[in-house]
């Protein structure tokens, strides 16, 4: 029951959340400032997890493959369909989920103990709307670029190791990168992010903005909004791969 209470409180939140705004202009500043802390701020651990993890994965598979049959190529071709299948949009939102979701749920979470929110709906401002919309919208508009900044830092990442090893050639790992790409493939990775996005600042947006009590309480509110934006990031990745690549 208590499950079935928090999913209908957090499509109530939602619901009220994403009316449409009455200020478009200020709505608009509030939107850039998100973009800012959720999509810019998260490109320094994007990159560097992406490059190495680029480079780890090119020298597992090329470890891996030491029979004569298989053909090297088919290293390169690996590195590519698993970051951008998976890596690039599964994992790294994982990544995200700790960095952006945490960030959210303890922002909005210390803006509710410490009255402001209940300030903002005293003005007659719909807080909900004016706090969590623009997140949402921000991660929309944010991950599907740092799900492509990932996938070719990723790809750059074999490509070092091609460069200072001889784990692979450059050549057999630049003709892995070409043989049969399926375009597709891109799309399904840049619908899971933007699914992904809306999962990952709801959830966290929601416990925010019913956090109650002190400081502790803003701790355990960014804690479960990690954990079960995991879970739920984890859950659509299976529904969408089986609605979307079977």
């Amino acid at each position: 029951m208590k499950l079935i209470y928090h999913i209908g409180r957090y499509f109530e939140l939602m619901f009220t959340a994403l009316r449409r705004p009455e200020k478009l202009k200020v709505y608009f500043k509030r939107l850039i400032e998100e973009i800012e802390s959720i999509g810019i701020n998260s490109l320094g651990i994007v990159c560097i997890v992406s490059v190495f993890m680029g480079a780890v994965l090119t020298l597992q598979v090329a470890i891996n493959f030491t029979s004569p049959l298989i053909p090297r190529y088919l290293i390169g071709l690996s590195a590519r369909d698993t970051f951008i299948l998976e890596f690039s949009s599964t994992v790294v939102c994982l990544i995200l989920s700790g960095k952006v979701g945490s960030n959210i749920a303890s922002e909005i979470g210390t803006m509710r103990i410490t009255e402001q929110i209940d300030a903002l709906d005293m003005m007659g401002i719909n807080s909900a709307n004016y706090l969590i919309t623009p997140k949402i919208l921000a991660a929309i508009i944010s991950f599907p670029f740092l799900n492509l900044l990932s996938i070719f830092l990723g790809i750059i990442g074999g490509y070092i190791i091609a460069i200072l090893t001889d784990v692979v050639t450059v050549q057999d790992y630049v003709v892995g990168l070409h043989y049969m790409f399926i375009p597709y493939y891109i799309v399904y990775s840049l619908i899971k992010m933007v699914f992904f996005a809306v999962i990952i600042s709801s959830i966290s947006a929601y416990h925010g903005y019913y956090t109650s009590g002190g400081a502790l309480e803003v701790g355990r509110s960014s804690t479960h909004a990690v954990v079960y934006s995991i879970i739920v990031v984890l859950l659509f990745n299976l529904i969408l791969t089986q609605l979307l690549l079977t």
